[in-house]
């Protein structure tokens, strides 16, 4: 039987007495392609920010390739988080690409993506150049690889961003709302390289309002609403036979807004 990617089992999140996330089960099997969609505030980036520990879960264990993340067992039989240290080793299994780009200003975009494998990998600095090159060639930046941030589009700091997860070679890659922070014209250029890893079955985590590109792209959809998953089912089915009412007001709203836009 085949091990999920991901198994998270149980998570809850409570800030300040106000719970975010209220017991959410999810598996992803390798090679799976899954998106999130849903309402904003209910709990989409806590989730994914839970799964690699940014935002440690109140409850709740994280599996990646069936080992316990981020927790070790106790002598009591319990589990207690690991040291720092060994969480930073687990994290390189884990790529994150987030919605505002998060490069570093100072570096160009090669450094950017060269900066991982250097020094947490310890790769050496022709190695790592090597592999950078190769993966902003692959995300259509070959051209723009010695320019800094504040020189390229927000799509194209994206791009670098795709690339510097890319280059840690992760067995899954986080994605959360990787086009919200961009310009309508520049939406289509990240997507596309999203479409093309998922074509080569990376293991993806998907948090986006594109339920088009969601459709396109995604194995599986699943809908959060007030911190708990509402639905999970294929594109087609979520589209075409949602199980929930809550989805299907959750889709009519979509769909109207859609066509506004379109229309305008």
């Amino acid at each position: 039987m085949t091990i999920p990617a991901l198994h998270a089992e149980a998570i809850t999140k409570t800030f300040d007495g106000h719970q975010v996330l209220s017991g959410i089960d999810l598996k992803v099997m390798p090679g799976e392609v899954v998106c999130i969609l849903g309402p904003s505030g209910s709990g989409k980036s806590t989730f994914l920010r839970c799964i690699n520990r940014l935002s440690p879960a109140t409850s709740g264990h994280i599996y990646l390739s069936g080992e316990l993340f981020g927790e070790r067992e106790s002598a009591g039989g319990g589990a207690v988080p690991l040291e720092h240290r060994r969480l930073q080793e687990q994290r390189q299994r884990i790529g994150m690409v987030f919605q505002s780009f998060n490069l570093w200003p100072h570096r160009t975009a090669i450094e950017n993506v060269m900066e991982g494998p250097r020094v947490v990998k310890g790769m050496k600095a022709r190695d790592a150049r090597s592999l950078a090159e190769t993966l902003l060639e692959r995300v259509g930046l070959s051209e723009r690889m010695k320019y800094y941030p504040t020189h390229l589009s927000g799509g194209q700091q994206q791009r670098v961003a795709i690339a510097r997860a890319l280059a840690m070679q992760p067995e899954l890659i986080l994605f959360d709302e990787p086009t919200s922070a961009l310009d309508p014209e520049l939406v289509g250029e990240v997507l596309a390289v999203i479409q093309e890893l998922a074509r080569e079955h990376t293991t993806m985590v998907i948090v986006t309002h594109e339920i088009g590109f969601a459709m396109e792209v995604a194995d599986r959809i699943v809908l959060m609403d007030k911190g708990q998953i509402v639905e999970d089912a294929s594109p087609r089915q979520f589209v075409e036979r949602p199980r929930e009412e809550r989805s299907r007001r959750f889709l009519e709203k979509v769909m109207s807004r859609h066509a506004l836009s379109t229309a305008q």
